[in-house]
């Protein structure tokens, strides 16, 4: 690579960095001192190894969901499908308890056991965001708790 081509990559990664220290700044500008909220619902078990939520500012960021019926360690019937849909309404309670909604998401990771079910669980996600589509990442694990087959995280922005 020749000297000018290598200047033009710094100038551009310098660009990049400075705009999005700008972006960054910017977006946390008005919460003052921010400092994060740890969110959890009354009852919740307390020897679990995180919260429920972290409320950052205008951020609101949501611990994985599994396609668990609410209270139980049961998954929901129905395979990817039913427990992509089980977890997208434990998504929706949780935001929803902490006053977001499905709305306000920009951002979900979707962790599922085997990659050849994305199809089958994307069928289902889409129903759950019909006035925009959040970015997302979608990948397959070892292996997820209780043996389920999707795990969803949330990033949302609120007013």
């Amino acid at each position: 690579m020749n000297s000018s081509r290598i200047n033009k990559a710094g100038a551009a990664l310098a660009f990049i960095g400075s705009m999005t220290l700008s972006l960054s700044s910017s977006a946390w500008a008005d919460t003052g001192d921010v400092k994060p909220e740890y969110l959890n619902p009354p009852g919740a078990r307390s020897d679990l190894p995180f919260s429920d939520a972290v409320r950052v500012g205008q951020f609101l960021f949501l611990s994985g969901k599994i396609g668990n019926i609410p209270g139980t360690r049961e998954l929901a019937k129905g395979g990817i499908q039913g427990e992509t849909r089980q977890a997208m309404e434990n998504i929706k309670t949780s935001l929803e308890r902490w006053g977001a909604s499905l709305d306000d998401v920009v951002k979900c990771t979707v962790f599922m056991a085997d990659i050849d079910e994305w199809s089958a669980m994307n069928e289902v996600y889409v129903t759950y965001f019909q006035k925009h589509k959040p970015a997302r990442s979608a990948l397959a694990a070892a292996g997820l708790a209780l043996n389920s087959r999707v795990e969803i995280e949330c990033m949302a922005v609120t007013q």
